[in-house]
This record gives C-alpha cells, structure tokens and sequence, in this order.
C-alpha cells in the first residue's frame, strides 16, 4: 500500500546525523518512508519505529533491527523501558496526517469525499469528529475553531454547527458542509474548509498535548548530542516544536543564568526552519506547508 511520500526525506535524515551502532526512534512510522533510510545508515544499531494506526502494520519492515510499536508516540517511555532502552541517539517524528488518511474516504480527514466524521488516527480510539459536533458546547466549539484552525468568524461556524445539529445529528461530512456552507468565504472556500477540519481533527486525536508529551519524554531520552528531527506542516505544531528548541518552554520564554546564557536542554541545529524546495513542492504537492527543525542534545 502506498502510504505516504516522505517529505524532506535527505534533509530530515542527515539531520539525525546517524551513527551505525545507534538507537533510534522513528516516532510517526506511517509508510515506513523515513525507518528504510535509517535503517540503510545502520549496522548494530536499533530502530523503533512507533505508529497508533493500524492500517500500518500492513507496511511493517521485516528487519531484526527494527522494533515496531503500535501505538501513540505519547507512549515513547514505557515502551523503550519494555525493550530496555533507556537511552536514544535520535529521533525523528513527521507530523499531522499522512497522504493515506487524506485519500481514504471513510477516515473523514478530507472535505473532499463523503463519509462519516471520524478523523480518528488510531480507530481503536472512542471518541470521533461526529462525537465533538455534535455534544461540544458552542463555547467549546468556538474555543477549538479559533485555537486549533486559527478562524477570524470562530463564532459564526460554531453557531452554524450548534444551530444545524438541533433539526438533525451531523453524522456524514455533508452534514457538516451543509451547516457550515453558508458562512464560507467564495475566493478561498477550500482553505478555509481545511482549516475547519483541522481544528476538528487536532482536537479528535489531542496533536498539541501529545506532541508537547512527546517532545519532553524525547528530550530526557536522549544522550548528549543526540539528534531531535521534527517536521510539521501548520503554524501551531511549527510554533510548538520552535518554542520547546528556543527556550525549553512550550510558551516560548526564555529562562537565563546569572551569565545570560539560556537555559534549554537543546539547542538548534538549524538557525532558520528547513523548507523543500520548488522542486519538491512539484512532486509531491502536500510538501508545501512542511518546516524541518532540527537540534542537538546538550
């Protein structure tokens, strides 16, 4: 199955800067895109690649090096512990979701098929998109739509849901469309669409907490002058991984010793974000939006 395309696959890769006895953590596995080429960097060493979908276990690589862990990056500790790791040269993780959960209808990650509103990344899990529009308050509603989908008219999409979902459940992404089509603006309907379901879809699989979980718990398990790769592909990842580099801090405030220095477990590799280039951007359209950070364990 053709899972996703890598995006920034050179880039990301060297920046892990792999040692061939190393440990390594592949932290959204996917199609396995980015575990091959590290694996290609290996001799003894050790991947662990970790993906809550189960629709990737079909692409599962065959390799003794290679440990695979079914489930949400946000288990990162426990599971090293299991297999007696306690320490970790690199990981890299690729955010949000991947060309396979956009082309899968029945997923519901995409305004551009009919199916129901899921957009559940790991679909063992209970609570779906159907669930949030149709029992969140419209505070809560509002909340989510001007955080997580950075909408000017959070209020007005919020009321259109509250309002529609009183004659009847909204259970299809028709549905959803339908209550929402009239306050969409004609010259960018498809942006802003996106930007809808992206609020919806950060709050089904909890992205931010988890993201911010993940990066503290990698954080500790690195070695020093081990590798953190992170690409991500909206404004409020990219602002999450740039602060936690920054400053240490998710908020982005930066703490310094009597001599100035800044306090931070990491430091940047990159001095500005990693994007692809044009010729990228022509094959593989959904590079776009991707921005590669890159740093180094103290």
């Amino acid at each position: 199955m053709e899972y996703h395309q890598p995006v920034l696959l050179n880039e990301s890769i060297n920046g892990l800067d792999i040692k061939p006895e190393g440990i390594y953590v592949d932290a959204t596995y996917g199609g396995g895109g980015h575990s091959k080429e590290i694996l290609k960097r290996l001799k003894k060493g050790k991947l662990i690649g970790f993906d809550q979908d189960e629709d990737t276990t079909s692409n599962v690589l065959e390799d003794n090096r290679f440990i695979f862990v079914n489930h949400n990056f946000r288990f990162l500790k426990n599971f090293l512990k299991y297999y007696k790791i306690s320490s970790i040269d690199g990981l890299i993780a690729d955010l949000g979701v991947s060309s396979h959960h956009f082309d899968t209808p029945k997923r519901g990650f995409s305004f551009r098929f009919n199916g129901n509103l899921d957009m559940r990344m790991n679909t063992n899990a209970d609570f779906t998109a159907q669930d949030m529009v149709n029992s969140y308050s419209f505070e809560e509603l509002t909340l989510i739509l001007r955080e997580y989908g950075e909408l000017d008219n959070a209020k007005i999409v919020a009321r259109k849901i509250v309002d529609a979902r009183k004659e009847k459940p909204l259970v299809e992404i028709r549905d959803l469309l339908d209550a929402i089509t009239d306050c969409l603006p004609r010259k960018n309907e498809n942006q802003y669409l996106a930007k809808i379901f992206q609020a919806l879809r950060i709050e089904v699989n909890s992205e931010i907490k988890y993201l911010k979980e993940m990066l503290l718990q990698a954080t500790e398990l690195l070695k020093s002058q081990g590798r953190l790769v992170i690409i991500s592909y909206h404004s409020l990842e990219d602002r999450t991984v740039k602060n936690f580099i920054r400053s240490g801090q998710f908020e982005g405030e930066v703490e310094t010793d009597v001599f100035g220095n800044i306090n931070r477990p990491l430091d940047p590799v990159n001095r500005r974000v990693i994007v692809p280039d044009e010729n990228e951007i022509i094959i593989n359209s959904r590079a776009r939006s991707a921005k590669l950070r890159i740093a180094v364990k103290r």
